[in-house]
């Protein structure tokens, strides 16, 4: 094979993954021009148009689709072979790439990425600590928190590593002054702290005699941050619904009082997921066994949840 051929194999593949030249670049620490250059020499070399370019989108061709099939195959396979090599050196090396939920990661997930680390010394780790859907693929992330349903994706796996339980609280102050409410329809007489998403106020989720129900209903206080809102209900503003990774210690110490116990919904799982590969890498591996590890039988906010039931 030729010396540049390779190289020329993987700007297309990723090119094709990220949705253009510019992303492709930046993942190879390359430019623009030179993963446009790498296209065009195997169109040049098969003589045939691999890809439609525009000024925005790059798609397909039926040639393209058959070639970038078998290239990422190859590129796969490759990969594999430098798992294997490394679980032969019995240790993970490289760049972990992670990402999780803002609060939670910060909360959770950094702690134990520190232990690794420092455990792991010829590891490196970027990490994005953020609220948007990450395309793992796409964006070359080696492995994701995911909270709720699970992404239906055939080229992911996944592993459940613990659930997130939303509960319905208000600090004490409030409901002295407000009063408690009985059932999830009398929330609307109450002032709510209610989270944004795209703009729009996300409902809160309960479950009567066994059955799903929402409640819906623009907040007093809407808020795009899970840790303002925590902030907001300690300081007595109204009732918020949060997962208990955010509230158990509050809740545990008595700073907010959970209402609507009874009608709780059932709770979502938070899962690792990971691209499909028949082996893992050392780093990603590790990564999460030492993440089941740490956390045990129960993650550690589930222990301060279920010490205030």
């Amino acid at each position: 094979m030729e010396p540049n051929r390779l190289t020329d194999i993987t700007a297309f593949v990723l090119a094709v993954r990220t949705g253009s030249f510019t992303a492709a670049a930046d993942l190879l620490g390359s430019t623009r021009s030179a993963v446009s250059k790498s296209v065009a020499r195997l169109e040049s070399r098969h003589d045939v148009r691999l890809l439609n370019r525009s000024t925005r989108t790059l798609s397909l061709t039926d040639e393209g689709s058959i070639a970038f099939e078998r290239w990422q195959q190859i590129l796969d396979d490759l990969e594999e072979v430098d798992a294997t090599m490394s679980l032969r050196r019995g240790h993970p090396t490289g760049l972990l790439k992670l990402t999780a939920p803002f609060s939670f990661g910060q909360r959770y997930i950094l702690p134990v990425l520190d232990d690794y680390l420092r455990q792991w010394p010829e590891v490196r780790a970027h990490v994005s600590f953020t609220d948007r859907f990450v395309d793992l693929i796409e964006e070359g992330f080696d492995v994701a928190v995911r909270i709720g349903e699970p992404n239906e994706n055939s080229l992911l796996m996944g592993r459940t590593i613990a659930w997130q339980q939303f509960v319905t609280c208000a600090a004490p102050a409030y409901l002295e002054r407000k009063g408690t409410p009985r059932t999830p329809h009398e929330i609307a007489a109450h002032d709510t702290i209610v989270f944004l998403s795209s703009d729009k106020p996300r409902p809160w989720d309960f479950q009567e005699a066994g059955a799903a129900m929402q409640v819906a209903h623009p907040g007093r206080l809407n808020l795009d941050s899970s840790e303002a809102m925590r902030a907001a209900a300690l300081a007595g503003f109204g009732l918020v619904n949060l997962p208990t990774y955010i509230l158990g210690e509050d809740l545990h110490q008595g700073r907010l009082v959970e209402v609507l116990q009874d009608w709780r919904p059932a709770p979502d799982a938070i899962r690792l997921v990971y691209p499909t590969r028949r082996h893992l890498s050392p780093r990603v591996r590790t990564f999460i066994d030492l993440l089941a590890e740490s956390w045990g039988k129960h993650a550690p906010w589930e222990a301060r949840a279920q010490a205030h039931i």
